[in-house]
């Protein structure tokens, strides 16, 4: 008997990390009833980072709640009060991409995303996570600090419009009535890298994954530019708290930087996540490890949690294995690899039923960790 560490990613836009690992799990134990398969669903701080926690911390109460989407609608969203008092707040729950009706680059805002975490320091949070991924919009993270009681005004003193198109008329950011944060700090879950500006920045390199097109980049570009210029006199000399060129500055459509003028602090967020809900205890247990992500290309290095996962694996000298909707580059890290896309004859087929392929993914994952 085998004790087998279940910890993929969601397939974004076809299943979350738990309807994953829930299918990998029944698969892999089909065809190998003894073992023993624990879940650990996973996430780097994108969509499914809050149902990740939830599944994986005992103790976790989940507090529902109304905000201002992205577009301006209302939407339902949640936080997660973890048991030593962090509060886990999602910004694809409240601000992301899947919410809009149709892109809107230029109007999406990030209001939500700050209104949950306003909620969560009024109920008592002591510290706070902050998953960043799937951010519908490219506003700096100027809504969430509007949310969290900064102003931004035009040369007239008048609140600018939310999203990018308002900080194109940006003169001043006043933080006078700022929140502060929590006791334990804040901190930035995300696997993103990204400085705010230039050719690698939050504009370019994003934009056009919300919908800017090639003459919407330059006018997002000049928004985050100013944001950032105008927001470095309003921080004084705490402007090394929010470096337009950090890393990570550029996640989240800029939301990164916005964070960070907050005096938030970024984390990988797989390895974060990981480290939260205890995964390394776990793989470091374990006889093998089987992970995943939708599409597993030459990105997944770069902090995505299969390389994360393989990580642990390697440390503690088991067997990884990955199960991935397509796979773009050679799984070089993994005992073994299985595609959904070639075990249903194509992407379509294993995005119209992702739960019935990753249970053949399991299954022939196992088959070959009972071949080692």
């Amino acid at each position: 008997m085998s004790t087998v560490v279940v910890a993929p990613d969601s397939f974004k836009g076809s299943a979350s990390a738990t309807e994953v690992a829930t299918a990998l799990a029944e698969g892999w134990r089909a065809e190998r009833p003894g073992d023993h398969v624990l879940r650990a669903p996973m996430a780097d701080g994108g969509e499914g980072t809050l149902d990740a926690f939830e599944v994986a911390v005992p103790g976790a109460i989940r507090h529902p709640m109304r905000v201002t989407g992205p577009s301006g609608d209302g939407v339902d969203a949640s936080w997660l009060l973890l048991p030593d008092g962090t509060a886990l707040v999602e910004l694809a729950e409240t601000s992301g991409l899947g919410l809009l009706r149709r892109p809107a680059p230029h109007d999406a805002h990030t209001i939500g995303f700050g209104q949950a975490i306003a909620a969560a320091l009024d109920a008592g949070a002591t510290g706070l996570l902050l998953a960043i991924g799937g951010s519908a919009s490219t506003d700096g993270g100027s809504g969430a600090l509007t949310a969290l009681g900064a102003r931004l005004l035009d040369a007239d003193g008048r609140i600018v419009p939310p999203g990018n198109r308002g900080l194109g008329r940006l003169a001043r950011v006043d933080l006078d009535g700022l929140r502060p944060l929590p006791p334990g700090g804040a901190r930035i879950l995300s696997d993103v890298t990204s400085p705010l500006l230039g050719p690698s920045g939050a504009a370019a390199v994003f934009g056009p994954q919300k919908g800017a097109t090639a003459a919407d980049v330059p006018v997002l570009e000049a928004g985050l530019a100013r944001f950032a210029a105008v927001a470095s006199g309003a921080v004084g000399d705490r402007a090394d708290v929010a470096d337009p060129a950090a890393a990570g500055a550029g996640a989240a459509g800029g939301t990164g930087f916005g964070l960070m003028l907050w005096g938030a602090t970024v984390s990988a967020g797989a390895a974060a996540v990981g480290e939260a809900i205890g995964l390394p205890a776990l793989v470091g247990s374990a006889d093998a490890v089987l992970t995943g992500e939708g599409r597993f290309d030459s990105q997944s290095a770069a902090g995505k949690v299969p390389e994360y996962v393989s990580g642990l694996a390697a440390a503690a000298g088991i067997p990884a294995y990955l199960a991935a909707g397509s796979i773009q580059a050679p799984p070089a890290a993994f005992a073994a690899s299985a595609e959904l896309a070639a075990l249903s004859g194509g992407v379509d087929a294993a995005i119209a039923d992702p739960a019935r392929w990753a249970r053949e993914a399991g299954a022939a994952l196992a088959r070959a960790h009972t071949a080692r």
